[in-house]
């Protein structure tokens, strides 16, 4: 496992060596071929991904509009990290964009057990995936209020 990798992800910066070994314990590597579908909208998840080699497209089907494609994300990136913290439908798909998507997936039930068994560990991730879900909010909110501004006219 390339811990290196790991500790490029914004959610894992700044854990140790040791914090990161065990946070690549519980990672499964998962191959998903161009074109093809890490996840659709909708469907039940229960874990998040970071992408180790290939692009993946995060997009949401609009009606009567088709695809609004809503990020384009690069190795080291990470995503679905929703599912890890409840238990809700996929909000947005996810598709293997340039090449084979190779990607570390980790399980909510693994992250749960190992962010259980080491409090620090936990106390780092937990507040990273709030500062990235923050992020994510404040950048909705731009959109729309770029989206009622350009209603007006």
């Amino acid at each position: 496992m390339n811990l290196d990798l790991l500790s490029r992800v914004a959610l894992f910066e700044g854990l140790s060596q040791a914090q990161l070994k065990k946070l690549a314990e519980v990672c499964e590597t998962e191959r998903v071929p161009r074109g093809k579908y890490v996840f659709r909208e909708g469907e039940a998840g229960a874990s998040m991904y970071v992408i180790v080699e290939g692009r993946v497209r995060i997009s949401r089907q609009l009606p009567g509009m088709g695809e609004e494609a809503l990020a384009i994300l690069d190795p080291g990136a990470a995503f679905g990290e929703m599912a890890v913290v409840e238990e809700s439908a996929r909000s947005a798909d996810a598709l293997a964009h340039e090449g084979e998507a190779v990607l570390l997936r980790i399980g909510r039930d693994p992250l749960d057990q190992l962010l259980f068994t080491d409090k620090e560990l936990a106390y780092s991730v937990l507040w990273a995936l709030v500062r990235t879900l923050s992020a994510r909010l404040r950048d909705t909110n731009e959109k729309m209020k770029a989206l009622f501004a350009m209603s007006k006219f």
